[in-house]
């Protein structure tokens, strides 16, 4: 039987568990832990966190163990879908450059509610989420940016890289989780529809799903049931099919290098990271030389274009749209001198100052900034006074970005800044919870996803 890239994935997922890790590895998916509970605490009192876990309990019913962001216990299935959505809320769950999607959600949703539901030791989580990781990413990085375009790439790669996580967590052999991604790539799909018919809401979904088609996939591959080989390169695989245009040698090559995981970005901004760099543009502005607003004339914006394909809200109408629009958090980083969670959830959008402000706010496109995309995200901010003076400021990189990443100490700050709700005694134990994924020597330790650790 020809050998195709998707068997080469296949089996340098297994190789992976049978060597050591390194630290920064195992630093890194510590990292990665505190950032997708930061990400669930953030999202757990919002309406949208109240629907999934009604929406898991009464289409995924049945009893369980596993715990839910804000409380309860419900099967592994119904956490991993309600857990992958909750932590997906807020717009503050890890990115990636090149592949174009969130994996944490999709990596560590199903991976420990899996562990929740029967003994796994440390190790095998670990191995479980590294998958899931390499596995969303680099069927992302292949599928590329006309994919991306037209299709959340979470939802589509992601849930071939949850069934991934699923298959390592549950223990299956090289050709079950060879089928099991198989099966779940038939079932990848997430349209960027919803932003253009103001459905933002329900973009929550796209984890939410791919993270239960990725776990039914890895079982059904368990029960028996074969999956496509080729699904990603094949004559009707996903590349040909959902509009791939991005290097398949991403599914195979450099397989010695480094994991994904080390790759992936924490974002610095609760918003959507397609913003990421004229934010970073504006707080240099406002770091060297502090312009006062009332006596800011205009504030151009020059982006990437394929960043207004998603983030292209003019002005938004309600909460669900404001992570979505450039003008409205380029000006309110500049009217209040930050912005925050409280600026998401209960925007002032008729607050006549910002409304001011915005009007000021010019935006842009520069096909040259496109032809850097997707491995950069160049922007530049230009802030002209009413007395001439013009400070401008580019960014092509963002803050969070494996280039210019978050030290441990700076990730708990976020931690937070970010879940305020959480208490002193809650962080620490959430903190060392996560930490002790860096540790080797706890390797052989059962993983215990506790209900503490998932609200208060």
């Amino acid at each position: 039987m020809e050998t195709v890239p998707e068997s080469n994935l296949v089996n340098h997922l297994i190789a992976l568990q049978q060597r050591p890790l390194v630290q920064p590895t195992r630093d890194r998916l510590a990292q990665a832990l505190l950032d997708w509970f930061t990400a669930g605490w953030a999202g757990t009192e919002m309406p949208g966190a109240k629907a999934l876990r009604g929406l898991a309990s009464i289409s995924l019913a049945g009893s369980g163990a596993s715990p839910v962001f804000g409380g309860g216990l419900l099967s592994p299935l119904a956490a991993g879908f309600a857990n992958a959505g909750i932590a997906h809320l807020r717009e503050i769950d890890d990115a990636h450059r090149a592949a174009m999607l969130h994996p944490g959600v999709v990596a560590i949703s199903p991976a420990l509610a899996l562990a929740a539901m029967q003994p796994l030791s440390l190790r095998r989580v670990t191995d479980a989420i590294v998958a899931g990781y390499e596995v969303a990413l680099r069927v992302g990085e292949a599928l590329g940016t006309r994919h991306a375009a037209g299709f959340h790439a979470t939802a589509t790669a992601g849930a071939v890289g949850a069934a991934a996580a699923s298959a390592v967590a549950l223990g299956l052999s090289s050709a079950q989780l060879h089928h099991a991604m198989g099966i779940a790539a038939t079932q990848s799909a997430g349209l960027w529809q919803l932003v253009d018919d103001d459905a933002h809401e329900s973009k929550s979904l796209h984890p939410a799903f791919a993270v239960r088609n990725g776990m039914m996939a890895a079982w059904a591959a368990q029960a028996g049931f074969p999956g496509a080989r080729s699904f990603v390169t094949g004559r009707r695989g996903l590349y040909a099919l959902l509009g791939g245009d991005g290097p398949l040698a991403a599914l195979d090559s450099e397989l010695d290098g480094p994991e994904r995981l080390n790759t992936a970005t924490i974002k610095a901004w609760p918003c959507c990271a397609q913003l990421f760099t004229p934010l970073d543009a504006t707080r240099e502005i406002m770091d060297t030389a502090a312009p006062v607003v009332p006596d800011i004339e205009s504030v151009h914006v020059v982006i990437f274009p394929h960043a207004l394909k998603i983030a292209g809200v003019h002005w938004p109408t309600k909460a669900a749209e404001a992570p979505f629009c450039l003008r409205y958090v380029v000006a309110t980083l500049l009217l209040k001198g930050r912005l925050g969670i409280d600026d998401m959830e209960s925007p002032d959008l008729q607050s006549s100052a910002l409304l001011a402000l915005a009007e000021r706010v010019q935006v842009t496109t520069d096909e040259s900034f496109q032809q850097a995309f997707p491995q950069k995200r160049p922007s530049r901010v230009t802030v002209t006074m009413k007395d001439g003076r013009r400070f401008s400021a580019l960014r092509e990189l963002r803050r969070g970005d494996p280039e210019d990443p978050f030290d441990w100490l700076q990730l708990q700050a976020r931690m937070r800044a970010f879940a305020p709700a959480m208490t002193d005694a809650q962080a620490n134990r959430l903190t060392a919870w996560c930490a002790a994924f860096g540790d080797a020597s706890n390797d052989g330790q059962v993983c215990q996803p506790v209900a503490g650790l998932f609200a208060a």
